[in-house]
């Protein structure tokens, strides 16, 4: 991975994750700004990294999906052109405008990922875009329970502070 797709990936990350903190920050105070950086940060590089698995999950799936071995063919990996709708979905989609836009533009970017994962498999573009959707819902939703459950401990442990 050039260090121009990481730069982007954090990029995205951050937007991505500061439209997840700020807003708690905003209605609760959880400590100082330094700890609201921390988990800012923090946010984007668990962000950027599930961005990057993204083409990754979508391209294993459709290996295991496709009957036909794809060994010797390159895996499906960002690429700059590839990576610039994703970061300007994840800057213009902040998710305090909505979830709706942010589907949207996520959509869009997920199916700039079909057309190379197609060519690159030989699968058509339907099937690419169901591994691209799949791969992409069951990324999130793998981050969404991660985020629930540490909300949910770390609740527990302010209780616990508390008592």
């Amino acid at each position: 991975m050039s260090p121009s797709v990481v730069v982007l990936l954090l990029l995205a990350g951050l937007s991505e994750a500061a439209g997840r903190i700020l807003p708690l920050v905003a209605r609760r105070p959880i400590g100082s700004r330094s700890h609201a950086v921390l988990l800012v940060l923090l946010g984007a590089v668990v962000e950027g990294a599930v961005f990057a698995l993204w083409p990754l999950t979508a391209w294993t799936l459709a290996e295991l999906v496709l009957s036909p071995p794809l060994s010797g063919v390159a895996a499906l990996t960002w690429t700059p052109g590839l990576l610039a709708p994703l970061l300007l979905a994840a800057v213009l989609a902040f998710p305090l405008l909505g979830p709706l836009l942010h589907l949207l533009l996520f959509v869009g970017v997920g199916a700039g990922l079909v057309a190379p994962l197609a060519a690159m498999t030989g699968a058509g573009w339907w099937a690419a875009a169901g591994c691209v959707a799949i791969a992409g819902v069951g990324l999130a939703a793998a981050v969404d329970l991660v985020r629930r459950l540490v909300m949910k401990i770390s609740v527990m442990r302010g209780q616990e502070l508390l008592t």
